[in-house]
């Protein structure tokens, strides 16, 4: 047991979390219920959140209902754009993000502990997106030793119903079917240039003065040539690259051409962006893995010190 801020007692005691004053009018809430609630809100209807949490659909619904039965308030409005949070349900998730925070940290504590958290695991990530997580990565590798840790960055999605890999991080605004797992954030993506390139060729001028890196034309461009033909009519392509990230970055950074990047890797590297996010390619970010290992200790404990490392840093649409 520990404390939260003093008004948190007997924590998981038989599943429960008690929460004086300010969730509970009946002084006790369901903390299995209260991850429901935080999953709707954070998916914003019934369907993603059950998705998210690997049940089904009515299980969700069956759920808030009793979550809001046993508070005595509501705490979604249902609209025809998803559930929306009600002032009350505002007050809970805030406090449930801190007692979600709190309850995934000692959970990491106690299970590093656990003389029996080892065997292997192996990550899938893409290269440009290891940086949000290398850090909590680290701190992963020194708490649990006896885990022995393979990560991927492969081209090519690795597929894990063939076990390529235990748990994958992948970007995808509809996760396969028969994948379970956790939406850990919300990546918006721009177009980027160097800042000796946009020195070169003027801050105001139009981006069809810029030169453009673009697509190997045996890859699928047809949304890229129709930016072009939209946003910069006529621009010159000065190359074209392939699905490498590594050699566009590179190539973005040299002042070769302008491209588009995830906003959050642009603003690290002291890029300028062109033009507004382009919010037509804004796609989830997700932690993957296999409903047969998401209760394995290793799979399950990795995942939630991620995922908790991820959503600490608030990577979402405007990021």
């Amino acid at each position: 047991m520990w404390s939260y801020k003093g008004q948190i007692t007997n924590v998981f005691c038989q599943a429960r979390v008690v929460i004086e004053d300010t969730l509970c009018i009946n002084a006790r809430m369901d903390w299995d219920n209260l991850r429901f609630v935080l999953a709707i809100s954070r998916e914003g209807n019934l369907s993603r959140a059950a998705a998210a949490l690997g049940v089904t659909h009515t299980t969700v619904g069956r759920r808030l209902k009793s979550s809001e039965e046993q508070l005595g308030v509501r705490l979604f409005d249902r609209t025809p754009e998803g559930f929306i949070l009600t002032p009350a349900g505002e007050d809970l998730v805030g406090t449930a993000e801190q007692v979600e925070a709190n309850v995934l940290s000692a959970q990491s504590r106690l299970m590093g502990r656990d003389a029996e958290l080892r065997g292997s695991l192996i990550v899938s990530s893409l290269d440009f997106l290891y940086p949000l997580i290398h850090d909590a990565f680290v701190v992963f590798l020194e708490r649990y030793p006896r885990v022995e840790v393979t990560i991927t960055v492969p081209m090519d999605p690795v597929s894990l119903t063939r076990r390529e890999a235990d748990v994958a991080l992948r970007m995808s605004n509809s996760p396969p079917e028969g994948l379970v797992g956790q939406k850990v954030g919300r990546l918006s993506f721009a177009a980027y240039a160097s800042p000796d390139l946009v020195a070169r060729i003027g801050a105001d001028q139009p981006l069809e003065d810029y030169p453009w890196l673009s697509l190997d034309k045996r890859l699928n461009q047809q949304w890229l040539d129709a930016w072009f033909r939209k946003n910069a009519p006529g621009a010159r392509i000065v190359a074209r690259v392939d699905e490498n990230t590594m050699l566009v970055r590179a190539m973005v950074m040299g002042g070769v051409g302008a491209f588009f990047m995830p906003t959050f890797e642009g603003k690290a590297r002291g890029l300028v962006q062109l033009g507004p996010v382009q919010d037509q390619y804004t796609t989830d970010l997700w932690l993957l893995t296999l409903p047969e290992l998401r209760h394995t200790s290793r799979v399950r404990v990795f995942m939630d010190h991620i995922a908790a490392a991820l959503r600490a840093q608030g990577i979402g649409a405007s990021s």
